[in-house]
C-alpha cells in the first residue's frame, strides 16, 4: 500500500510541475528573449578597450512592475560589471544582490553557481560616463521540473550518505548482539523482564529471545541511544517474524513494538536537543518525561484496543485445517 502512496505522490508532483511550467510558458512569466531597459553610470569614461569595467546599474521600479506584472520591485541602484568578449558585451549584477521575483528565479536558473544576475547587453545612447542600454537575460523554462529533478537527486545523495553512515553502527551493534546471544546475556534479560513485558506481548512464547531484544531496544530508546536502538529493533522484528504465521501481515506483537518505539519514554534527552540547547536542556527534562510517558500510554492503549477490533484482528492459523486443505 505504501508503494502506491509514494507512486501517487510522485505522479502528482510531476503533474503539478508540468501544469505550473505550462502556465509560465503561456503567460511568458520570465519574458524570455525580451530586452529590459536600464541606465548605467561609471566613475570614468566608458572604455571599449577594457575587458572588465565596474558600473552602477539604475533600474526603474515602475518599469520593472509593468514589464513583469509584478507587485514587488527591485532596488533602483545596483553595482555591476561589464565584461567585453568576442561573443559580445555581458552585464553582471553584484553577486548575491537582493532581487524580487521573477529575477530571483532567473538568476537561480541561469547562474546558480555564481549567484549573479547576468545578461547580454546592447548600448543605446552613451555619453562619457553614463549610458542607456537594454539587457536580455537567459531563457528560463521548466522551472518546477528542474526543481523536482534536483530535489530527487539531492535526496538520493542524502539517502546514500545516511546508509553509508549507518553501516558501521549497525555492524558494531549486530556484532555485540551476537556476543550477547552466545554468552547467554539475552536469555538472562528475558528471565528478569518477563513478568513486566509478557502482558504486553502475550503472543511471544516463554523464554523466547525476541523478548530480550525488545527490552534492549526499548532501553536504548529510553537512554537516547538512537543509533543502538535501530539495529536492536531490526533484530527484534526478525525474531518476531519467526513467530508470524502470516509473513505478509504484522502480528500484534510487531505492532506493539512499533508503537512503543514511536512513543517511547525518554529518560535521557535526545542527543540533538543536548547539542542544540546545552545546559538549558535541564529545564525540559520533566516536560520530556511527562510528554513521552503520556505518548507511550496512548500508543500502548491504542495498539491493544485496535487489536481487539475484528477489522485489525489477526486470524489464528489452524495447522490442522491448513494441512487438510493443502492435502
Amino acid at each position: 500500500m505504501l508503494n502506491y502512496v509514494w507512486a501517487g505522490l510522485i505522479i502528482l508532483s510531476f503533474v503539478f510541475g508540468i501544469a505550473y511550467d505550462v502556465r509560465d510558458l503561456s503567460k511568458d512569466t520570465y519574458r524570455n528573449g525580451a530586452a529590459f531597459d536600464i541606465s548605467l553610470s561609471t566613475e570614468g569614461a566608458f572604455d571599449e578597450a577594457m575587458r572588465r569595467q565596474n558600473v552602477t546599474v539604475h533600474v526603474s521600479p515602475n518599469y520593472y512592475k509593468s514589464v513583469y506584472s509584478s507587485l514587488g520591485a527591485p532596488d533602483s541602484v545596483f553595482t555591476g560589471v561589464i565584461i567585453r568578449s568576442a561573443d559580445g558585451i555581458q552585464l553582471r549584477f553584484a553577486e548575491g544582490a537582493a532581487l524580487p521575483e521573477p529575477w530571483s528565479t532567473i538568476r537561480h536558473e541561469t547562474s546558480q553557481r555564481d549567484n549573479d544576475m547576468r545578461g547580454t547587453m546592447v548600448f543605446r545612447d552613451k555619453t562619457a560616463n553614463s549610458a542607456t542600454a537594454s539587457v536580455t537575460f537567459g531563457a528560463v523554462r521548466f522551472v518546477k521540473m528542474h526543481a523536482i529533478a534536483a530535489g530527487a537527486i539531492s535526496m538520493a545523495e542524502t539517502a546514500v550518505s545516511l546508509a553509508l553512515g549507518l553501516i558501521g553502527v549497525i555492524a558494531l551493534w549486530m556484532g555485540l548482539l551476537k556476543i550477547a546471544e552466545a554468552s547467554g546475556l539475552i536469555h538472562s534479560v528475558v528471565r528478569f523482564t518477563q513478568p513486566v513485558f509478557r502482558p504486553l506481548f502475550p503472543e511471544i512464547p516463554k523464554d523466547h529471545p525476541a523478548l530480550g531484544l525488545i527490552v534492549l531496544n526499548l532501553t536504548a530508546n529510553m537512554l537516547g541511544l538512537g543509533n543502538a536502538a535501530t539495529p536492536l529493533g531490526i533484530k527484534a522484528m526478525e525474531e518476531l517474524q519467526t513467530l508470524n504465521p502470516d509473513p505478509d501481515t504484522a502480528t500484534n506483537s510487531m505492532v506493539m513494538l512499533l508503537a512503543m518505539n514511536t512513543a517511547s519514554v525518554q529518560l535521557v534527552p535526545p542527543v540533538i536537543l543536548v547539542a542544540l540547547m546545552g545546559l538549558q536542556i535541564n529545564e525540559l527534562i520533566f516536560a520530556i518525561l511527562i510528554v513521552t510517558s503520556i505518548s507511550l500510554v496512548v500508543a500502548v492503549t491504542s495498539a491493544r484496543l485496535l487489536s481487539k477490533l475484528k477489522r485489525y484482528r489477526t486470524a489464528p492459523v489452524d495447522s490442522a485445517s491448513q494441512s487438510i486443505s493443502t492435502s
